[in-house]
């Protein structure tokens, strides 16, 4: 099955969040960590992580960008289990039993939204206040160029003579 990973291309996102994903987390959208939050009371890094910060499941650090990879049984046994957990330890869910039921959910949401990707796809978010207060969530595939070399070479070796 496809889900989300954490990639990071530079150090940005060590300076723009909180807490930062480490490269290669699996992710969620994670937009439930702002479901209590209303538009005008978010500010420097918790606004940019509400802005367009995925969540790592392992660090619940924030991450801009998600790459579509693939999870076998085991690895989403593992995202579901600190999903569940980490909705008990933070947001008080009364037991993992019920939990796991909202980790599902978001699970699901990851499990469509990566179907018909291909693999390696690249994604941002974009997430803002409706003008009712809800939550919107806007996603956006980052193409690979679709002329020219889809590498560059970054270096050359030339002998000194030696």
């Amino acid at each position: 099955m496809r889900f989300l990973r954490t990639i990071r291309f530079d150090e940005t996102d060590t300076r723009v969040f909180g807490r930062v994903a480490e490269p290669g987390e699996w992710a969620v959208p994670g937009g439930f960590e702002f479901s209590r939050v209303r538009a005008g009371e978010l500010s420097g890094k918790m606004r940019q992580a509400f802005a367009n910060g995925f969540l790592g499941v392992s660090s619940f650090g924030r991450s801009t960008f998600a790459t579509v990879g693939e999870a076998n049984a085991d690895e989403r046994a593992y995202i579901e289990t600190a999903l569940a957990q980490h909705f008990v330890d933070v947001y008080g869910a009364p037991d993992l039993l019920q939990a796991r039921v909202a980790a599902r959910e978001e699970m699901t949401f990851v499990d469509d939204l990566c179907a018909s990707a291909a693999l390696n796809t690249v994604l941002t978010l974009r997430r803002q206040f409706a003008d009712n207060g809800e939550i919107r969530e806007e996603f956006r595939v980052i193409a690979p160029p679709s002329q020219g070399p889809q590498h560059t070479r970054i270096w050359k070796i030339e002998t000194d003579g030696t």
